[in-house]
């Protein structure tokens, strides 16, 4: 990628650039993880329709994301709301069409890569990365 400077070098546009670089070098640095990655899970994610055992790391940063498909955030909305009457999204949440491995993954990749999305959440404060299991 080429970084063009402007005569007057401003801190902004230089920013900037360096920002580009930053999320092209970071694309290739994210590693999704599952806390258990067995066929068992996978079932079981895929029937109940949510995953929260996920995390994502990207450089040095790992978060863990609470994916969804639409069908369950809606049962959980209309159930909210009638027994509690309102309802409140949960941090991190991700909607996928199907709860699978394949669908995380290629979901997850397109935010990072289209969106930027894991520069608005915050980063665990603490897992030890050996009790994951990497998945991509």
């Amino acid at each position: 990628m080429k970084i063009q400077y402007s005569r007057n070098f401003s801190n902004t546009e230089i920013s900037l650039n360096s920002k580009i670089i930053l999320e092209k070098i970071s694309m290739n640095n994210i590693k999704i993880y599952f806390e258990d990655d067995t066929e068992n899970a996978e079932d079981l994610a895929i029937n109940k329709g949510y995953r929260h055992d996920v995390y994502v790391k990207i450089n040095n940063d790992i978060y863990n994301v609470r994916v969804y498909s639409l069908i369950r955030l809606q049962q959980d909305f209309i159930t909210d709301i009638t027994q509690l009457g309102y309802f409140a999204v949960e941090p991190n949440l991700i909607l996928v069409n199907d709860v699978n491995r394949k669908e995380i993954i290629e979901t997850i990749n397109k935010i990072h890569k289209n969106f930027a999305y894991f520069k608005d959440i915050k980063p665990v404060e603490y897992i030890l990365e050996n009790k994951l299991k990497q998945i991509q």
